[in-house]
């Protein structure tokens, strides 16, 4: 059994690149190194989402959350990658941070024995053009019973949980966290600027367009949005009086934890997309450190939230833009 070779590196590149990231930031690189893919932190989107920083616990995320993001995004484009290759029938053994003194290293994939694509590799690997956040307004149709078991299973497939708040106590609660989380951030001048640095690029290969935003908020909405945009929502077009929420938990927050999140977080939303779900994720309540920590005491048990992920069935929305293969290898 031999390595990796440049075809691999260039095929786990393509699929790697569409995983989601914060403000669609797309902080990393791949590399080949001994018959071995390395996925690496790119230092250039993490810089301007607030800097480098060591690893961080529930009091270091700081706003934004530069570390954590980074490695959630690259746990999730690791995630891509592992079944790109599965499904080229040269599977993958992956190690989260092989190396502890190169912290931008976070995952390396070496050659496993060769064998034949699982179907639900296969299902999932279909799925991963198919992926991306819809912020707008869903339907208010619920997620079927056996649906929402598949996103527990897909959850659980890689060592994280994800709790499904259930009922409006449950999501009344949560939203409380989640629109105070959200008025934190509005007050921080600092946050908004890197924020409007991320929004309504035209042209651009990062960030997020106008029409991949959702429509501005209104008073009746439950949970906050984003300012990605200032269109108004369409006519009849509310959202959703009672959303399907999800909240990604594993149980520890060390990096190798959250690197490992961002891959369980990929197979959920690959999941849900495979299922015909749409998805968008809000980071408002994991990037403030108070609102988190209530966060993970109101579910009850041991862990760390690090997504929350509203499910849905919505009107198909655009993908963000990627930049190139060429643009994330290193050499």
């Amino acid at each position: 059994m031999t390595g990796y070779d440049e075809e691999d590196l260039r095929r786990a590149a393509a699929a790697g690149i569409r995983a989601p990231s914060l403000h669609n930031s797309q902080p990393w690189l791949f590399r080949l190194r001994e018959g071995a893919i390395e996925v690496r932190v790119d230092a250039g989107p993490l810089d301007d989402l607030g800097g480098r920083a060591g690893p961080c616990g529930p009091d270091d995320l700081g706003l934004l959350g530069a570390p954590w993001a980074a490695r959630l995004a690259c746990g999730a484009a690791t995630c891509n990658a592992r079944l790109a290759l599965a499904v080229a029938g040269r599977p993958a053994v992956v190690t989260f941070h092989p190396d502890g003194a190169d912290r931008d290293l976070v995952a390396r994939l070496t050659r496993g024995p060769a064998r034949r694509p699982t179907y639900a590799e296969e299902d999932l690997h279909a799925a991963i053009t198919r992926r991306h956040s819809n912020r707008g307004p869903f339907w208010a149709t619920p997620v079927p019973a056996e649906i929402r078991v598949r996103l527990l299973d897909a959850a659980r497939a890689e060592g994280a949980w994800l709790d499904l708040l259930v009922g409006m106590t449950a999501l009344s609660a949560f939203a409380e966290i989640a629109r105070g989380a959200d008025r934190v951030l509005r007050r921080d001048d600092a946050y908004q600027m890197r924020l409007a640095g991320w929004t309504d690029v035209a042209g651009a290969s990062d960030g997020i367009p106008v029409s991949a935003g959702a429509p501005l908020p209104e008073p009746q909405d439950l949970l906050p949005q984003r300012f990605f945009t200032g269109r108004r929502r369409q006519s009849g077009r509310d959202y959703e009086p009672e959303p399907l929420v999800g909240i990604l938990n594993v149980s520890g927050d060390q990096p190798i934890d959250q690197t490992a999140a961002g891959l369980a977080l990929q197979r959920v939303l690959l999941t849900a997309t495979d299922a015909g779900l749409d998805a968008s994720m809000l980071s408002q309540p994991i990037e403030v450190p108070a609102a988190r920590e209530r966060l993970r005491r109101s579910l009850g048990r041991p862990g760390w939230p690090q997504m929350v992920i509203r499910f849905g069935y919505g009107t198909p929305g655009r993908p963000t833009p990627r930049r190139t293969v060429a643009e994330v290898l290193e050499h």
